[in-house]
């Protein structure tokens, strides 16, 4: 009797948060779609929204609001949901392959490796191109990583949460130390504070033709490995167990952290905890079936950016906070809590 409701009770829960999966998917895109167009009417001027109607439907009207619109805020609107669902999924991705509730692009030193090699690249190479920083930024990421890992990997106990955070955040600050010294030695700091501060302000719509198929390649192959993330999330000796090639799976994975991480730095710059705080509140609607946390943290990174982005132009206007501190006001205090429970499970 006992295993019949716990039976019972497994498959209503599952039942719950696929219904919960599917709200997400269906109400997330909705106000992903609301946001879209709240973040469009708000700015140092508010514009009406019958003005936004127009301009974003008819496309031969050269009047000054219409441009301003179609050229700076839809771009800066579509830049915040991408950029946002590229680093929840990254942090996603990361929390599956290591199980490790810590792990984010932000706290493992990958954000900090890409704007590294972005500051190196722009000290260096006055002049390069737009693909030229997206590749210097990939590079960027994989440095990152390989540090923070090598790290905690070569420690006295081997990896544990606590030690991938720390070496994450050793390594994030001497990476952010040495491109502040670049920015000061070769007189680019005002271009890299863009970078370090975090933002879609500057984005226009050129810089989506760069950033857009990068985003979505990497969230298609998300999907694709959302499967075996399920199963490696197990273990990796119930994963090898079950037949599963886990070191294609862990490379598949990586390549997908870097390619999403290295076009989002890219183009908005460092942005911490979105990919620390998305994936735990996917996780608790939905469970831990990565086949429904990959969309929804999708879904939901790009809710949380979108609105940070629009919460920021109203704190001072017309002046702008950051996005990067406003993720930070809410990622913070999350990850202090991660750290102490999982301390105490130490």
């Amino acid at each position: 009797m006992t295993i019949k409701n716990s039976a019972q009770s497994t498959t209503k829960a599952l039942h719950n948060h696929h219904l919960s999966g599917i709200a997400i998917l269906l109400f997330g895109s909705l106000l992903l779609l609301f946001f879209i167009i709240a973040s469009i009417h708000v700015g140092a001027a508010d514009l009406r929204y019958s003005t936004i109607w127009k301009a974003l439907f008819h496309f031969n009207s050269d009047h000054s609001s219409h441009v301003i619109i179609r050229e700076l805020r839809l771009p800066r609107a579509i830049a915040a949901v991408l950029v946002g669902a590229a680093l929840a999924t990254s942090g996603a991705i990361m929390q599956g392959m290591t199980r490790n509730p810590l792990a984010s692009p932000s706290i493992m030193g990958v954000s900090a490796g890409s704007a590294f090699l972005v500051a190196i690249a722009i000290a260096f190479l006055p002049g390069i191109s737009y693909y030229g920083l997206i590749f210097f930024s990939f590079v960027g990421a994989g440095v990152g990583a390989g540090l923070v890992f090598g790290i905690a990997s070569l420690s006295k106990g081997g990896m544990t949460p606590v030690k991938l955070a720390l070496a994450g955040s050793a390594i994030t600050g001497l990476l952010s130390s040495l491109s502040t010294a670049i920015g000061i030695k070769y007189n680019v700091s005002k271009d890299l504070s863009y970078w370090y501060a975090g933002g879609v302000a500057g984005v226009q719509m050129q810089h989506l033709h760069y950033l857009t198929p990068f985003v979505l390649g990497g969230l298609i192959l998300a999907v694709i490995l959302s499967r075996s993330i399920t199963i490696l999330s197990l273990g990796e000796e119930i994963s090898k167990g079950l037949g599963q090639n886990t070191r294609m799976i862990k490379l598949l994975g990586t390549i997908v952290v870097l390619l999403l991480t290295g076009a989002a730095v890219s183009i908005a710059g460092m942005i911490g905890f979105v990919g620390l705080v998305i994936p735990h509140i996917t996780r608790f609607l939905t469970g831990a079936d990565y086949r429904w946390i990959i969309p929804c943290s999708a879904i939901l990174g790009g809710i949380l950016l979108i609105v940070a982005d629009i919460v920021g132009r109203m704190i001072n206007p017309p002046f702008e906070t950051p996005v990067g501190a406003i993720t930070a006001l809410v990622g913070v205090p999350f990850f202090l809590y991660l750290a102490r429970k999982e301390g105490r499970e130490l």
